[in-house]
């Protein structure tokens, strides 16, 4: 890191209040109209800049990164997810990397909530019905969902969201079962009311509500596979506020044209911001832009730990958040 104020590169526009704090501590550069940058731009920020700011629209490849240049020495993501990061390439070209854990998880719980309630209830469906007037009133049988209390939801990744959006799902009367890499402390379990299944295609096959919540990793990369979704009941919904990857997305559109479960709620995508045409013709998906962090306070707490890392790594010492390649 140079000695004097060190070139920080923001690939989109962050709020205004990150950018003041930015701003007055380094040598900033903003991405003012917030667009996504090239490939071109991506290589020549990571060229330029001492820090690089990034984001999950980023996708810094080992290409990129392998050929960085040698002032590039932090990547403080804004963001929890760092799968658009080639971690290894970092490592071998000793570029340490943030990330922003711990100040969206009740924003993502929350929205893992909303989406469950909005696929069971058919919200959306219900709303489209009023706006393309359609709705003839009241009837015994209309716009019928699936009531909360007393079903199954199945949390796959008991991590700081899956444990928040397990909180929230007791409120509404769920009985809570998870699936992880490893079963979490007993007091935690005991709290949540829990089931640990070391199997996930055992605890799969007995859920109503599916709620991905485990980061997208080369393991988790279409976790929710063919197979694995032929194995949920036919009444079954998919939540996802993880990564769209986590699902073999085409599996799910056809199990979803073919009745085989019966909706999903989805924030992510497995081509972002490229969105398969097929899930805006189904009335029995409810779909978000990536939205699950999209608060004031989150956001801003994002960047409150993107400045400290840059801050605390600009002092000389190991950030707080610093993230470790396996």
């Amino acid at each position: 890191m140079p000695e004097n104020t060190p070139l920080v590169i923001l690939t989109r526009k962050l709020p205004d209040s990150v950018e003041a704090q930015l701003s007055r501590l380094f040598d900033v550069r903003l991405n003012q109209d917030d667009h996504v940058f090239s490939r071109e731009e991506l290589v020549l920020a990571a060229n330029e800049a001492d820090v690089l700011v990034s984001t999950v629209s980023d996708q810094l490849t080992s290409e990129i990164l392998s050929n960085a240049g040698n002032d590039l020495k932090l990547i403080a993501n804004y963001g929890v997810g760092i799968d658009h990061i080639d971690l290894n390439a970092a490592r071998n070209k000793l570029i340490t990397v943030t990330n922003t854990p711990g100040v969206l998880t009740d924003d993502t719980a929350d929205m893992a909530m909303a989406l469950l309630l909005a696929t069971a209830r058919r919200l959306s469906e219900g709303e489209q019905n009023l706006r393309n007037d359609d709705w003839k009133g009241w009837a015994p049988t209309g716009m019928l969902g699936t009531r909360l209390g007393g079903k199954n939801l199945g949390i796959v990744g008991m991590g700081r969201i899956g444990r928040a959006v397990a909180k929230r799902a007791m409120a509404f009367g769920l009985s809570i079962h998870y699936h992880n890499r490893s079963q979490i402390d007993q007091i935690t379990e005991n709290s949540l009311n829990a089931t640990y299944w070391q199997s996930l295609d055992q605890m799969l096959a007995q859920m109503d509500f599916v709620s991905l919540n485990c980061p997208h990793t080369p393991q988790t990369h279409h976790l929710i596979s063919a197979r694995r979704l032929k194995l949920l009941k036919n009444h079954a919904i998919i939540i996802n506020t993880a990564r769209g990857d986590v699902i073999d997305e085409q599996a799910m559109i056809s199990a979803l044209q073919a009745g085989e479960i019966k909706g999903a709620g989805l924030d992510v995508f497995e081509n972002e911001p490229n969105i398969d045409k097929r899930l805006f013709e189904l009335t029995n998906v409810v779909i978000a832009p990536h939205m699950g962090s999209a608060t004031t306070e989150a956001r801003a707490a994002m960047g409150e730990k993107v400045l400290i890392n840059i801050k605390t790594f600009v002092d000389g010492h190991s950030p707080p958040d610093r993230v470790i390649a396996d």
